[in-house]
This record gives structure tokens, sequence and C-alpha cells, in this order.
């Protein structure tokens, strides 16, 4: 049985300093705000939306892989893809780009020169 969203209609999101959590194993000054549904990773089910934050300056440093589909959307701020453990190099990209990641696709590593935010969905394809 999949996990379901809530049902949440338009709401002023708070982009503020509340609310916002550094995410297991990034870096520091990197943050997420979770704005809807859960990602079950032990289960492998789920779905979730959130906001992920980059501080200016921020970068990791080696690439990520995971077992979910993910969609991210660069919101505001640039985003760099493919810099080295130094934060290094990469492509660079504004806001308005688009990334959808099949299960198993290796990403990154990413930096943020200005900072930026990130909208990003989550989701275990259930039907397997």
């Amino acid at each position: 049985m999949a996990i379901e969203k809530e049902h949440k209609e338009f709401h002023a999101i708070d982009m503020g300093p509340n609310g916002w959590a550094p995410p297991p194993g990034y870096p520091e000054g990197i943050k997420q705000k979770i704005l809807a549904g859960h990602l079950d990773e032990v289960n492998k089910k789920g779905n979730r939306t959130r906001l992920l934050r980059f501080d200016p300056g921020v970068f990791t440093t080696a690439p990520f892989v995971h077992d979910y589909w993910e969609e991210v959307y660069l919101v505001s701020g640039d985003l760099t893809v493919g810099n080295d453990e130094n934060g290094e190099g990469g492509e660079s990209f504004e806001p308005n780009t688009y990334a959808c990641r099949p299960p198993g696709a290796y990403h990154g590593p990413f930096k943020s020169e200005k900072g930026c935010v990130l909208m990003e969905i989550h989701y275990y394809d259930e039907s397997k």
C-alpha cells in the first residue's frame, strides 16, 4: 500500500530559519524543509516533497546515488554540478532548470557560489 501525502491547500511557506534541518549525511550549510509526505528509505516506499537550501560557498565532495526517483527544480540562486572534492570545476546552472533522475543514477557533487533553493520530489516506484 502506498504512503499518501496529506491534503494541503495553498499556504505560506516560512522561508526564514524555522523548520529547516540538516539532512543526514550532508555537509554543514545544507538544510531541508519537508513540505509534504514521508519517504521510508528502510521499507522503500513513500514520497516526499522538500525544499533544499545551500548556503553560499557550500559544496559536497562525492556523487550521490539512491534507490528512489528524484525530480529537482532550481528555484533560486546558482547550482554547480560535477565539482571535485575541493569544490572546483563542474557545470553551473541558473534558476528554472530541472532534472529527473531514476533510481541508481549517480549525480553530483554539487556546490553553490551564492546559495540556492531547490524543490525536490522523491518517490519509490511502487509498481514493482
